[in-house]
């Protein structure tokens, strides 16, 4: 498996930060800890400045600055980016987004590989709600420190936990594969399901917020993921976040283990967003497709005729985001002025067809249209499909004429 430049995975939110990081040669990604020799993987989202001068901190170093007194620091510098805030710090005024790069670029430094002669290939970002204002400040972001806008790629946390567990041992996702999320006081859990009926195999989740846990924690841990497992064979487990710290899990610890393999970290969904890089650059076989809340549920397909065979040419696939996709084909019109769309979800069989129509249309002899065909999803269900007359070179000018519709699954 041949894999060019370096692939960072980035787990961002408003609290903390982390990354992680493949090149060539290494076996799994590597976490990049603050602590030699630790696994301190949470950087602080936080940066400084110190009075007076133009010298930036960031993380826990950024903290220890504001409390001696000589620098200003900004919090909350992810949601102010998003949402093109200005801060006054120092006296001065800044676009939270310039910080964010500043800070991001830091951070990204601590690997020596953003510097290194190997390219960025990708810097996959998991977070736990993707939109498309994040995509954009997020693009922006890279770009002003110095990275194609091309490498960004998004993905939510439930993503990134797919992307890593079938990446890990086959005998540990076997059968169905348990997450618990306990950070902020919050506890989420997924249970991910495989068909393997299915080609490529679909992957499900079934996800819900369990809420605080309270005085019993270990006793109302055990009760809630006693329900969660209910009926499912598990081949593994995992525990993310900051609520597992320390040695409160006994019972429901012991329950867990008797169900399967137990893993607890907090680096795995910044290790998922490295191997989301690699695979979708198509550098590993990858036989599953997950359908999310960001990815497509349908597949479009025009029915065109390639070397007197008819053959359906693939606009969208389901299981991409649908705020990255993007399909196109040029075509010659041979017959009337119609142009037939297949639509189509993943686990069916059967297709809804489309038949849109060119009003309009100049007369031609047959075979001298040549239509610029291009496939913009609007939201996970929905494509706009947009149809522009190229004419036929310098025998038929091109009339510009453009045709469009919204396709959705019924």
């Amino acid at each position: 498996m041949e894999k060019d430049g370096v692939y960072f995975g980035v787990d961002l939110n408003d609290a903390y930060t982390m990354i992680s990081f493949f090149q060539q040669n290494m076996e799994e990604p590597q976490t990049i800890s603050t602590v030699m020799g630790s696994e301190n993987y949470q950087i602080p989202t936080f940066l400084s400045k110190k009075r007076g001068m133009g010298q930036w901190f960031f993380g826990e170093e950024a903290r220890r600055h504001v409390q001696f007194g000589d620098a200003e620091g900004v919090d909350g510098l992810f949601e102010k980016a998003l949402g093109g805030e200005e801060v006054f710090l120092d006296h001065e005024r800044y676009q939270a987004r310039d910080l964010m790069a500043i800070y991001l670029k830091k951070v990204l430094g601590l690997s020596g590989r953003l510097f290194s002669s190997l390219p960025t290939a990708k810097i996959a970002v998991s977070m736990e709600k993707v939109s498309m204002e994040a995509m954009e400040m997020l693009t922006g972001v890279i770009q002003k420190i110095g990275i194609d806008a091309g490498s960004v790629m998004l993905l939510d946390r439930r993503e990134s936990f797919y992307y890593f567990v079938f990446n890990q041992k086959p005998e540990l996702f076997l059968h169905d594969v348990v997450l618990f999320d306990y950070f902020d006081s919050e506890l989420m859990s997924c249970v991910m399901r495989r068909n393997m009926q299915t080609t490529p195999q679909m992957i499900t989740m079934d996800h819900g917020n369990q809420g605080k846990l309270l005085d019993h924690k270990d006793l109302q841990f055990e009760e809630i993921a006693r329900r969660v497992t209910d009926g499912s064979v598990v081949s593994s487990v995992y525990l993310v976040g900051d609520g597992f710290d320390g040695h409160w899990m006994k019972s429901s610890l012991q329950f867990l283990c008797q169900k399967g393999k137990v893993f607890v970290g907090k680096n795995l969904y910044s290790k998922g967003a490295c191997y989301a890089g690699l695979i979708r650059d198509r550098k590993k076989d990858w036989p599953f497709v997950y359908i999310g809340t960001n990815e497509l549920k349908l597949n479009l397909y025009v029915k065109v005729l390639i070397r007197n065979e008819m053959q359906f040419f693939t606009l969208i696939t389901a299981g991409e985001s649908w705020y990255e996709s993007k399909g196109e084909c040029e075509v010659i019109l041979d017959g009337t002025p119609e142009i037939e769309f297949w639509i189509q979800q993943p686990e069916s069989r059967e297709a809804h067809v489309e038949l849109l129509e060119l009003t309009d249309l100049p007369a031609r002899p047959r075979r001298t249209t040549r239509l610029r065909i291009t496939a913009t999803p609007v939201s996970d269900r929905e494509i706009r499909v947009v149809i522009k007359d190229l004419g036929f070179g310098e025998i038929v000018p091109a009339s510009n004429k453009t045709w469009e519709h919204t396709m959705a699954l019924e």
